[in-house]
């Protein structure tokens, strides 16, 4: 092929919608040097057969933005690439049958305020008068999406490429890739046709991307986490009365409905209907060695299953009765990739250089605009405008194995609609990793969670306490856990309690001159010897990309301890910029923490003859032994009282804990360290400490020492901002008492004007408050300031409190 391209700057595998989006983005911002490759025909794989709907609608912040932006960019891309689009905007209506959806609507309605996106709430003859058609006796009533619709994805994939062409990108059909290796820190994609060297590659092969994913291997990469589901939706013959209601509404489309609890979406096709369910009873495809993935899957489908969505028929039909007195026209039953979140993975390939992954959409239709935006950003800049941790591949560590995969992709699709409750547990696909004391944990009526995997106890039940799935299905506070999480706290508060935390992200850093990397790595100082502190690592806005506990052994030798989630983003961003000479190692699975913690904890110490000196300050570290067994002891609690991390060996931890609590020390959970860690504003990964906020905006300043010699990402980013004063700051607010937490980007008003938003907030048994921690704009964050935040469509007073803890703000029960 004599104008084939031998080098590039970027490489795309893959060319459906997401695949062309990205090219189209990254040429928008410059990189004009970069190729895609597809194995057939752009828009070969799910893209084809996709049913195009572009909702706004999600509870996730990120994924909200991620649809918002697509929306708005489908709007204009017609015009702006001068490529014809059949994009109808025909709005939404979302069923409720429940009080419990309604509550899921009003969340979603104040997350669209902060980003306009007009969502509203319905009544019953608001959705009759949308959709004439609709059965509404039963239902609670909706919500409905402005900017919701359905466009035709062969379209839009024709239109990012020709934009992506124009700005001088290209684009090579039929010219399937076969491999990778690595030349001098440069990427050769392998082909039939030759090979192109370039600095970066995007995995962004569809459902073919696990099989993509595996050339990556011998780099440092790992099998892709997704499976593939069998997607069925139907198209009647035409229905007179949707054509003749449509000719006397100027031509329009009926809205999109969507019943969510029965789990399905109607949408008008041409004059007929299109029914689209989610089957709890869900088929996967490609899983077993009598199913295999085929070579070449390009513009094909699975033969028809109608018989597993019966009910669902059944159900629509009764909704909207118009859909019965219409025979089946079309049936689509095509792969979709799942995910074990149902999330798409786009960023950096874990593990491995200049590797990324746009990849595993189940909506990437709706999501391709936007997901080419933060695709673009992660390879040029490094870094997103909006934090996408929701959907970053490095959420997913080892414990994601393909049974694991399987288990969750098909619990996700029959829950597409499902509603994510703040004390619900999914149950497939759990015990993936397990505390060495889990057996003993269970016993004591431990209530399980997986974080990153590892299950860990929310809180203990008692005999008679209800664990059932369906007693968490609630968005309020109260539950079977809340009495236990509040004697689990006052456990705390007044002798102590232990709770065994397995799964603490642990990274050993060491060599000449770890320290000084270290400083130029944090916008802070460093600890002495024996003692640990607290580092942020800032990106180069300046903005909260981790926090982790620094443990200080020696001159240059030190333990990094981070949040278990964390685990691969935080060892692949020290990873990224770590000098030759100096050793980094992961030893998470090798040691086991156990927090204990209470007034009493110096006392249970001394009770079990600990060789330690228990008089070092807060914020030490030393060798210790506990009860006969070597150990490590940390004088930190995450709770806010008197306390010490015990770090031990795996094989070591079940006698450790067993002697804990034989001196008298109480179990508590997740549940309960989440609302002790509130009272003292110490903050949560990922929600308090995000992307989305700069070390100075977060209340971080102790940490910050911009006099220091060091260069360090974000320094000038920070510098510039304390000039300015920032237009944001972390404050705490004290709520009236009611029913509810306020969830995660709850809206703050004073009056009519949004002012802030919510980053974590819960209950505080010790100081008998509704607590959130919140984003609040500068002058505003004066003690005493009076506002209102939005939970679940209704305002509550809250109160902006002094700056620091509101349990002990003195410390002086931490320090004693």
């Amino acid at each position: 092929m004599a104008d084939f391209p031998t080098t590039a700057r970027v490489v795309i595998i893959g060319g459906g919608a997401v695949g062309a989006s990205a090219l189209y983005h990254l040429a928008l911002a410059g990189w004009t040097d970069c190729v895609l490759l597809e194995k057939n025909e752009l828009t070969a794989g799910s893209t084809w057969h996709a049913a195009g709907n572009v909702p706004t609608f999600s509870t996730s912040w990120a994924v909200m933005n991620l649809q918002r932006y697509s929306t708005d960019l489908y709007k204009t891309l017609a015009e702006t690439v001068d490529y014809p689009m059949n994009y109808h905007v025909t709005g939404s209506v979302r069923l409720a049958h429940s009080s419990e959806r309604m509550q899921e609507f009003e969340r979603a309605v104040g997350m669209g305020r902060a980003l306009d996106s007009g969502l509203e709430m319905m009544s019953n003859a608001d959705m009759k008068e949308a959709y004439p058609f609709l059965e509404t006796h039963d239902l609670e009533g909706g919500m409905y999406d402005p900017h919701d619709g359905d466009i035709d994805p062969s379209q839009l994939t024709q239109a990012f490429a020709k934009g992506a062409r124009d700005l001088g990108a290209k684009i090579i059909r039929f010219c399937p890739a076969t491999g990778v290796s690595r030349d001098n820190g440069e990427w050769i994609v392998h082909t039939d046709q030759g090979d192109i060297r370039c600095e970066k590659v995007v995995n962004a092969a569809g459902y073919y991307a696990q099989r993509v994913g595996e050339w990556f291997k011998p780099y440092g990469g790992r099998t892709l986490p997704m499976m593939v589901m069998s997607h069925q939706y139907m198209l009647t013959d035409e229905i007179p009365e949707i054509e003749a209601w449509s000719n006397e509404n100027n031509g329009n489309k009926l809205p999109l409905l969507r019943d969510v609890d029965s789990s399905y979406y109607l949408r008008q096709e041409k004059h007929g209907l299109n029914l689209g369910p989610y089957e709890r009873n869900g088929k996967g495809h490609w899983m077993t060695p009598s199913d295999p993935m085929p070579e070449d899957f390009s513009f094909q489908l699975y033969p028809d299953d109608l018989e597993r969505l019966e009910w669902y028929i059944e159900d629509a039909m009764a909704r909207v009765p118009l859909l019965g007195t219409s025979g089946i026209n079309k049936v689509i039953n095509g792969p979709i990739p799942y995910a074990p979140d149902g999330l798409p993975l786009i960023g950096p390939m874990p593990g491995v250089p200049n590797a990324y992954e746009a990849c595993v959409f189940t909506f990437g239709i709706a999501q391709s605009g936007g997901a080419g935006k933060v695709l673009a950003e992660w390879v040029t800049e490094g870094a997103t405008e909006w934090d996408m941790w929701a959907t970053d591949p490095r959420r997913f560590t080892d414990y994601t194995d393909q049974d694991y995969c399987d288990q969750k992709g098909m619990e996700v699709y029959g829950h597409e609609y499902a509603m994510h409750f703040p004390h619900h547990e999914w149950p497939a696909a759990r015990d993936k990793k397990l505390s060495p004391v889990h057996d003993k944990v269970v016993e004591l009526g431990g209530v399980m969670g997986a974080y990153n995997g590892w299950e860990r106890a929310n809180w203990f039940a008692q005999e008679g306490d209800d664990t059932s799935e369906e007693s968490t299905q609630t968005w309020k506070r109260s539950g079977p856990w809340e009495a236990r999480v509040k004697e689990e706290c006052e456990a705390v508060r007044d002798h102590v309690g232990v709770l065994d935390l397995c799964g603490f992200s642990r990274f050993n850093l060491s060599g000449e001159g770890a320290a000084e990397w270290l400083r130029s790595r944090v916008a802070g100082t460093l600890c002495k010897v024996g003692r640990m502190a607290l580092g942020y690592f800032p990106d180069h806005r300046g903005r909260i990309t981790t926090e982790m506990s620094m443990l200080r052994h020696a001159e240059d030798h030190f333990t990094l301890i981070t949040a278990a989630a964390a685990q691969w983003h935080d060892f692949e961003m020290l990873q990224k910029h770590l000098p030759e000479h100096l050793t980094l190692t992961d030893h998470t699975t090798e040691f086991n923490t156990f927090i204990v913690t209470g007034p009493k904890a110096r006392e249970l110490f001394e009770g079990l003859d600990t060789k330690a000196d228990l008089t070092l300050p807060w914020l030490s570290h030393q060798a210790a032994e506990v009860a006969g067994i070597k150990c490590a002891l940390a004088r930190v609690s995450f709770a806010g009282e008197l306390g010490w991390e015990i770090h031990c060996p795996m094989a070591d931890a079940p006698a450790l804990y067993a002697a804990v609590l034989g001196a008298g020390a109480k179990p508590f959970g997740m549940y309960a360290l989440d609302a002790l860690r509130i009272e003292k504003g110490y903050r949560t990964w990922k929600g308090d400490l995000s992307t989305d906020y700069t070390l100075i905006e977060g209340g971080l300043d102790r940490f910050i020492r911009l006099n220091k010699e060091q260069d360090f990402p974000g320094k000038a980013a920070l510098k510039a901002q304390t000039e300015q004063g920032p237009q944001k700051r972390f404050a705490t607010l004290v709520l009236d008492k009611g029913d509810y937490n306020a969830p995660y980007m709850s809206n703050i008003w004073l009056g009519t004007e949004r002012v802030g938003e919510v980053t974590s907030a819960g209950f505080g048994y010790r100081t008998n408050a509704h607590i959130a921690h919140a984003m609040l704009r500068t002058d505003l964050g004066v003690a005493g300031t009076e506002l209102e935040v939005e939970i679940y469509g209704t305002r509550v007073k809250a109160t902006v409190q002094p700056e620091g803890p509101l349990w002990d703000p003195e410390n002086k029960r931490i320090t004693a």
